[in-house]
């Protein structure tokens, strides 16, 4: 635990329009801010922790005592314009959620309408929470987040958890990137999502290397939702739907049977476009509809029964609807619209969903994939954990699909996206920190990162989609080495990637201009003491030929020899200078450099995966993931 005796302190900044104050955490409270605060749970913290130099920070605030896990929250409108009702509140259940798989306390019996059911907990329940609200139903604006991050920095908090993301920027334009930089000079871990854009690559977000970069790995639960035809045939969907039928069965017809007689919508009528069907046709019934587009809104504001959706492509992630539905593949939906062209009297009934077990961990199809284009040479995302069918806290002030109409309010909700990875991550730092709270934010990632599980079922994208593998707190409080980064190699690294002492100046803020010739020059390919290795060839046809040098911490047993261990495909060779090195004490450093060489053997092949292994008696593994991409096309 930290010195002082206090617990990790987590800040929360949420994703895009969606961010919101969470203050509903635990089940059995229901308590609403309406007003900007800081909100004291319990005692009150020491001053110079977050909330308490928060209160000086925001001395207009009310203070009022409710509890003990939220301990402050407020929101920020410096350039977003009119905003209608301006509260830190969570409205749409986005924060609530996340901030509890951060760090919310053990509910026994959670569940959606019995869905998932079991004890929910955040990964560090006993740490408090902070909430700053940077977004609103506009989006977010560069100011506010930036605001946010200074007065969480300045607050004292130990954890950034930030499900916020756009497009990639340069750093010194990058608000989350100047941001996390001012709060690593501090101390402070941040964790980001890497972004909801998969499979596609080069679509990976907050790519800064002093920043945790998460995407959204599965878990082992899927929910499937199955349709029984009239003729006796079950199909397998899979959708999150918690209505259960009230008959045994109903009319069945597809969107094309549904259409308007006029003709003169635009629009698909059997893909069930808005518009383009007839509320005669579609009252009391089920309708199968082509692809899949949200028709589930369209059906109920139509007073359908139902929707059985055909995906184009299968896909992993069960989605919530205002209507009782389900998504099949395009091959099963194709026989249920046989069914119904084979019958005037077709009738089908969606059953509510039920969970199942599945192969896991991978990579989620949506979450964002490398490489990326600002620093090529670092390996982004750095790591993956859950993103897909968690169950968290929600708040009851927004439906749990958020759409008008729904009538269905609960405490928790299931919910998909590298948001959701990005705080089990933030957790997992608090966790690691709790333990190490001398360590910096680029240690803690460091073991994180080595320590992390190669992905179990592996994909064509490797560790373009995962980066070092999933997470493993546990693992993490034991690394044996670590890779550590201060400031000032942090600034070698830009001034080798062309900053000036201008545009580095925009990223660190203050008067002081940092001179690059006064600093060490960065060494390697990539310039940075990196827990990962990562080329890009820039020409397809190039041959291999990469540097990489690093030096590691002793942070495990001071008397212990380390042995080099690398598993690499054929085409690639990999050297590592020494092959072993020892250690007599704690905190000694120890140097190597890593040589790529070869060249890629068959003419399709897009991505090297390689490994580094450092081992000791003691059962450490301390793994770095090593990969080499060119682009068979141009991505950039």
């Amino acid at each position: 635990m930290k010195a002082s005796g206090s617990l990790p302190m987590l800040v929360m900044l949420f994703l895009f329009n969606l961010c919101q104050a969470a203050l509903v955490i635990n089940a059995s409270t229901n308590t609403i801010c309406r007003k900007p605060y800081i909100i004291y749970m319990g005692e009150l913290p020491e001053t110079n922790s977050a909330a308490g130099t928060a209160v000086d920070s925001h001395n207009s605030l009310l203070l009022e005592a409710i509890g003990d896990k939220v301990i402050g929250a407020t929101y920020y409108n410096l350039d977003s314009g009119t905003i209608a009702d301006q509260t830190p509140v969570d409205q749409d259940g986005h924060g609530t959620h996340t901030s509890s798989t951060a760090a919310g306390v053990s509910v026994a019996g959670a569940s959606l309408y019995g869905l998932a059911e079991g004890t929910a907990r955040g990964g560090v329940r006993l740490a408090r929470i902070a909430m700053y609200k940077v977004c609103w139903s506009i989006g977010c604006t560069d100011m506010d987040i930036l605001a946010g991050f200074d007065d969480a920095i300045a607050d004292g908090v130990d954890v950034l958890s930030i499900s916020i993301g756009g497009s990639p920027r340069p750093f010194f334009e990058d608000s989350i990137a100047i941001g996390s930089f001012h709060a690593m000079k501090k101390g402070v871990f941040v964790s980001c999502s890497s972004g909801n854009s998969g499979p596609q690559l080069t679509t990976v977000e907050n790519v800064a290397p002093w920043l945790m970069t998460v995407a959204a790995s599965t878990i082992d639960r899927q929910f499937k939702a199955s349709v029984k035809l009239g003729n006796g045939a079950t199909i397998s969907g899979i959708s999150i739907n918690t209505f259960s039928p009230k008959k045994q069965m109903y009319p069945l017809i597809s969107g094309a049977q549904a259409a308007n007689i006029s003709g003169q919508a635009y629009g698909n009528a059997s893909a069930c476009d808005w518009g383009t069907m007839s509320k005669s046709k579609v009252k009391g019934k089920i309708i199968y509809c082509l692809g899949f587009s949200g028709q589930d809104s369209t059906i109920k504001d139509l007073g359908g029964s139902g929707v059985i959706m055909s995906a184009d492509e299968e896909s992993e992630i069960a989605n919530l609807f205002v209507a009782p539905a389900t998504t099949t593949t395009a091959r099963d939906g194709t026989r249920i619209n046989h069914y119904i062209n084979s019958t005037k009297t077709a009738k089908a009934v969606i059953y509510k969903s039920r969970t199942v077990h599945m192969n896991a961990p991978f990579v989620a199809s949506f979450s964002s994939r490398g490489p990326q284009s600002i620093t090529p040479n670092i390996l982004k995302p750095d790591i993956a954990a859950p993103g897909l069918n968690i169950l968290a806290a929600y708040s009851e002030l927004s439906s749990v699909t958020g759409i008008n109409g729904d009538n269905r309010f609960a405490k928790f909700d299931i919910l998909s996206g590298t948001s959701m990875a990005c705080p089990h991550v933030a957790g997992a730092a608090a966790y690691v920190k709790s333990f190490h709270p001398e360590w910096s934010p680029a240690a803690i990632k460091s073991a994180l990162m080595t320590t992390a599980t190669s992905m179990k079922l592996k994909q064509q994208d490797a560790e373009l989609g995962s980066g070092s593998g999933q997470v493993n707190p546990t693992k993490a409080l034991d690394p044996g080495l670590i890779y550590d980064i201060n400031k000032s190699a942090y600034i070698s690294f830009l001034c080798k990637q062309g900053y000036n002492s201008t545009t580095i100046r925009l990223l660190t803020g203050g008067k002081k201009l940092y001179n690059c010739s006064t600093f060490p020059a960065a060494k390697g390919t990539d310039g940075l003491n990196y827990p990962s290795m990562h080329f890009q060839l820039q020409n397809t046809n190039s041959v291999i030929s990469a540097v990489f040098y690093r030096t590691v911490t002793n942070v495990g047993y001071k008397n212990s020899v380390y042995r080099a261990k690398v598993n690499s495909p054929e085409g690639l060779e990999v050297t590592v200078v020494p092959k072993a090195f020892s250690f007599s004490r704690l905190l000694q450093k120890r140097s190597f450099k890593v040589v790529l060489k070869g060249k890629f053997i068959k003419e399709r092949d897009w991505i090297l995966p390689a490994s580094l292994e450092w081992s000791d008696s003691y059962k450490h593994i301390v793994r770095s993931p090593i990969l080499v991409y060119r682009s068979l096309y141009d991505d950039f």
